[in-house]
């Protein structure tokens, strides 16, 4: 098929990349001219796994293309998705700007009959609007369908989350945009979810919802085993093997960051007291996420005690592993308390460092994670990357100035630390 992606951000260049790779014909349009001609010479604007080799393989087999021009890429294209920003607004709204600027933009420029499809995060409604702001600008009456195919990508395995998905949802509301999808995704072995577009819209923000909801309640409950000294590795355990629960989401440490759930989470808020419900098992969730960070400076403070003139070494920046996106990233807040307290501070990410420059000042970049201990008070983990699993820890204790570790994602067992002569201190263990 033949297919237009609006939007080669981290959503639009997988989604464009991975239906190339599937066999059909892919132009990726940004407005962001120097992104364009970056991928025009295969350098990607940010790290996922494997996106590099997928995108050099499909622009080199002529299946996948990139342009600054919307109005070429819905001319050639029957299926247009969009994948623009909805950043958050201040009282927690989407801004459907983009959104709406772009279906202005394919509205004037239809010829035929297109498909547009809503692949950005959106709040429910926003597929009605779409299909409104379409019909105000189709001076010419082309017929189109607008549907809704919500994405459920995790970074740092996107291209596997494409591929094989735990299920494709797709919102439609005639039997014409029923078929084109399904087509289009009958290569996928997937269970494909049909339902109207409302439903498809509040499934997505269902979900993040639900699951920064396990996260935020697996903390609490760690906070609560550090009270009585169990383990929540332990209890997190019994807990998932219940398959009514499951074992996914279910890791203690210092809350949940990413664009995705923070963002989601306070729309599908500012949503619920639109229509008149006090989500409130939401407000709570984001509560506790906020206190998690609060917890862990607390537990730092405790080991230190003055803050003031040490020097912390930091591993990992990135909101989770295997991607560089610094976007919530719970160590933005962590570092900035630290030097706010007058700490100094030294970092290393296997990813992300080119990004936290623009984010993080008045801290220490360094090469690895021995530069980061060396002579510092303490060494800190903030995203658990499978490199610092590796690391000497015999060479990390000497490198010390004190031979402690704080970590915020229960990286190692205790019992090994201890071994390694090393004062280890964990989340609700």
């Amino acid at each position: 098929m033949n297919i237009c992606i609006i939007g080669a951000g981290y959503v639009g260049l997988v989604t464009g990349a991975c239906f190339a790779d599937l066999g059909n014909k892919v132009v990726c349009v940004d407005n962001d001219k120097k992104k364009i001609e970056m991928l025009r010479k295969l350098k990607m604007p940010f790290y996922e796994e494997g996106m590099d080799e997928m995108i050099k393989k499909n622009v080199l087999a002529g299946r996948l293309f990139f342009t600054d021009s919307i109005k070429d890429a819905v001319k050639k294209s029957v299926i247009i998705f969009i994948c623009v920003g909805t950043p958050p607004k201040p009282g927690g709204g989407a801004d459907l700007s983009y959104v709406e600027n772009v279906a202005v933009e394919i509205a004037k420029n239809m010829f035929s009959y297109r498909l547009i499809v809503e692949k950005s995060t959106v709040p429910v409604e926003t597929g009605k609007w779409i299909e409104h702001t379409i019909k105000l600008n189709n001076k010419k009456k082309i017929k189109f369908d607008v549907a809704s195919n919500p994405e459920f990508l995790k970074e740092g395995s996107a291209i596997q989350d494409f591929m094989r998905p735990d299920r494709v949802v797709v919102g439609v509301e005639t039997k014409k945009a029923r078929d084109l999808l399904l087509e289009l995704y009958k290569p996928i072995n997937s269970e494909i979810v049909v339902t109207d577009i409302k439903s498809a819209e509040l499934i997505k923000h269902a979900s993040n919802s639900f699951l920064a909801t396990k996260i935020s309640f697996i903390n609490s409950i760690a906070n609560i085993c550090e009270k009585i000294g169990a383990n929540v590795t332990k209890v997190s355990y019994g807990l998932g093997l219940d398959h009514r629960i499951g074992r996914d989401f279910l890791k203690s440490g210092i809350g949940y960051g990413g664009f995705c759930f923070p963002k989601d989470l306070d729309a599908f808020i500012y949503i619920s007291d639109k229509l008149g419900y006090d989500f409130s098992i939401l407000k709570a969730v984001r509560k506790v996420n906020e206190s998690q960070k609060e917890i862990f400076l607390k537990k730092i403070e405790k080991e230190l005690w003055i803050i003031k003139d040490k020097t912390i070494g930091i591993l990992g920046l990135s909101f989770k592993p295997n991607t560089d996106d610094m976007r919530y990233a719970p160590s933005i807040d962590i570092i900035n308390s630290l030097t706010q307290n007058g700490a100094k501070v030294k970092v290393y990410d296997p990813q992300a460092m080119e990004k936290a420059q623009e984010i993080l000042k008045g801290i220490r970049f360094c090469k690895d994670p021995y530069e980061a201990a060396k002579d510092s008070d303490a060494l800190i983990i903030l995203t658990e990357w499978h490199e610092f699993e590796v690391i000497e820890l015999s060479r990390i204790k000497k490198l010390l100035k004190n031979p402690l570790i704080i970590d915020g994602r229960n990286m190692f067992e205790p019992e090994r630390m201890r071994k390694a002569g090393i004062r280890y201190v964990s989340v609700g263990r």
